[in-house]
């Protein structure tokens, strides 16, 4: 079997050991995150059946699903990192959800865009949870806002996604997450990745975006 396949197997192991273990509902949807590797890392994991994959940049993207999305159309292709208001023509093209929703310019970039192509993808709202001035994402006091306008738009919102900050104990974040998505009523939540996985698997999350667990380390 081949290494990738076998990392991914005992990460599907893991998240089922803590659903059964912490009695959840819900089974969390795994993105293996494939910025940055070349194809041929990633091929085995498609010829298994996996289908969901994340990529931060379009043009990557573009490079690298093209040809494997008209092939296999079961494939779903996430858009994980920040969406430049230039690329999003581009990204609509070939994207089935993205992730980084952080302003209302994007949000009204993406709708126009949405109506030329006659597409409608899956959306997240990217909360920056733990207010660092370096990341990306709304505060959490401008969800409402960007919530109302998008559905102006008609956007298809379906949860929020948060990157909690890398030197701290994510779970207080990861709650937080949960608590707002159920006051705003949204589906899904995008949180979790290789480092703390299963946290978000305790905290109700519905897409893991786990990379260098199931890929390797990056160069």
């Amino acid at each position: 079997m081949h290494s990738t396949i076998q990392k991914y197997k005992d990460i599907i192991s893991a998240i089922n050991r803590k659903i059964e273990e912490q009695k959840i509902i819900s089974k969390p949807k795994v993105i293996a995150v494939s910025k940055t590797f070349k194809i041929e890392k990633i091929l085995p994991l498609i010829e298994y059946g996996h289908i969901d994959y994340g990529e931060n940049k379009v043009q990557e993207a573009i490079d690298k699903w093209s040809d494997i999305k008209l092939k296999n159309q079961n494939i779903k292709l996430h858009l994980i990192g920040k969406l430049q208001t230039n690329k999003v023509k581009h990204a609509i093209k070939i994207f089935d959800y993205i992730h980084s929703v952080d302003s209302l310019k994007l949000a009204k970039k993406i709708a126009d865009e949405q109506q030329k192509q006659n597409k409608n993808l899956k959306l997240f709202i990217q909360v920056n949870i733990g207010d660092e001035e370096q990341k990306a994402g709304i505060k959490v006091s401008q969800i409402q806002d960007l919530l109302t306008f998008s559905k102006r738009l008609k956007l298809n919102i379906i949860g929020l996604m948060c990157i909690p900050p890398a030197n701290e104990e994510p779970d207080k974040y990861f709650k937080e997450i949960k608590l707002l998505n159920k006051r705003f009523d949204l589906a899904e939540i995008s949180m979790g990745m290789s480092a703390d996985y299963l946290k978000a698997v305790e905290n109700s999350s519905s897409y893991l975006r786990i990379g260098s667990s199931i890929f390797g380390e990056r160069n």
